[in-house]
């Protein structure tokens, strides 16, 4: 049973400010608390209901973490889903280090994206290309927000993500590093060079990448619109970011072979 102090813990950390202060966050779902015990990140408390517990007895017992069993009644008190899940886990926010001063691989810098889903939906697409390195603005929105955690779908827990001053860490890189910038008005993705290393900035949902990190872009991309008969159709004015961010990187990879 749940006790009254338990409850408020667990649903202050649906707060950025709470999670700042205790160091925790939350991961719910049984895929989640599944990934989350499998990963790098040091679990404090799983909270199940009774099925969920014995489904996953040899989960349970290979791991050193407390499992406390809560009825249906008491999942929908902590929840932060629109209906309870089975199981919900606190985990410990690590130390944050800085990001990496060498570019041997292709890393994603995110340029102020707010939406959760859509830095969920990212470090996914991140996840499914390979892509290991994320960087984000220090005005990206939280990578422990609950709904960001849920929207990743695990793939949080499997990428290195940075917050950072972007405009100092892009000075800060060799000259040799390609930056390729995405803009509506840029050089065709499909028929630009890429390189398989180097940095791809995508920007914020409306704005797009401001004026100030611009300045760092060695190569401006775009995903043309259809044509059809050499002519422009009517369309929809820009892309959402997570969707651009997935064929940006289907491209790049597609390349590399």
């Amino acid at each position: 049973m749940l006790s009254g102090n338990q409850v408020k813990h667990i649903n202050s950390l649906k707060q950025k400010k709470f999670r700042e202060i205790h160091r925790q966050f939350l991961a719910e779902g049984s895929k989640l608390v599944k990934e989350i015990l499998e990963s790098q990140y040091k679990v404090l408390n799983v909270y199940a209901i009774a099925d969920w517990l014995k489904q996953n007895e040899d989960i349970v017992l290979s791991n050193q973490v407390s499992f406390v069993e809560v009825s249906l009644g008491e999942m929908e008190r902590i929840t932060a889903l629109s209906s309870p899940s089975s199981a919900l886990a606190v985990a410990e926010i690590p130390e944050m280090t800085g990001p990496p001063a060498l570019i041997n691989d292709l890393v994603l810098v995110l340029d102020d994206i707010r939406d959760p889903g859509n830095l969920g939906t990212i470090i996914r697409i991140a996840d499914w290309f390979g892509i290991k390195t994320i960087i984000c603005s220090e005005n990206t929105v939280d990578l422990y927000n609950p709904k960001v955690i849920q929207a990743t779908m695990g793939s949080a827990f499997r990428i290195n993500i940075f917050y950072t001053d972007l405009k100092k860490f892009l000075s800060s890189l060799s000259p040799k590093v390609k930056i390729y910038g995405t803009f509506t008005q840029g050089e065709s993705i499909y028929s630009t060079p890429l390189e398989d290393q180097g940095i791809i900035i995508i920007g914020n949902e409306s704005s797009g990448i401001s004026k100030e990190i611009s300045l760092n872009v060695t190569d401006r991309i775009s995903i043309p619109a259809y044509i059809k008969d050499n002519r422009h159709i009517d369309h929809a004015e820009s892309l959402n970011a997570s969707i651009a961010t997935a064929i940006i990187c289907s491209e790049f990879r597609r390349r590399m072979g």
